[in-house]
């Protein structure tokens, strides 16, 4: 049983942390915007949270992505996405800054993709090429 409480905690971080009391089902909702509305109206009626009630949203959606993972499909955390944009929005904040240093400098996804250094036949070359490795490896 023990086991099964540690693969959950983080639906019970969600249920019981001291940020919001969220609605039954608000992430699985297709509209960014009632996602986006419904975290605004839990927030600012929760008596829980510890902080103002923008950086409560905004935390309990980061964290709900960031848990999901490579598990979260990418429609759905487009969508998620565009959920946190439309927060912004509805609490009148510009795009967060970035410190020097931070993520912020790293292109975007497709970007970097384009203008990678690795050619496409270097990207096909590298499975076998570990492979090599892990051969040489078990032979010493």
């Amino acid at each position: 049983m023990a086991a099964r409480t540690r693969k959950r905690w983080s639906q019970h971080v969600t249920q019981t942390s001291d940020a919001l009391t969220l609605d039954q089902g608000v992430f699985s909702r297709d509209d960014p915007r009632s996602i986006a509305r419904s975290l605004k109206r839990s927030a600012e009626r929760s008596r829980r949270r510890k902080s103002g009630s923008y950086a409560s949203a905004m935390s309990m959606l980061t964290f709900y992505i960031n848990r999901a993972g490579r598990h979260l499909p990418a429609s759905r955390k487009r969508k998620l996405l565009q959920a946190k944009q439309e927060l912004r929005n509805l609490y009148g904040k510009d795009e967060p800054v970035k410190a020097a240093g931070s993520r912020g400098r790293r292109k975007s996804l497709s970007v970097a993709r384009e203008s990678s250094s690795k050619s496409a036949a270097a990207r096909r070359r590298a499975p076998a090429r570990r492979a090599r490795t892990r051969a040489a490896r078990k032979k010493r």
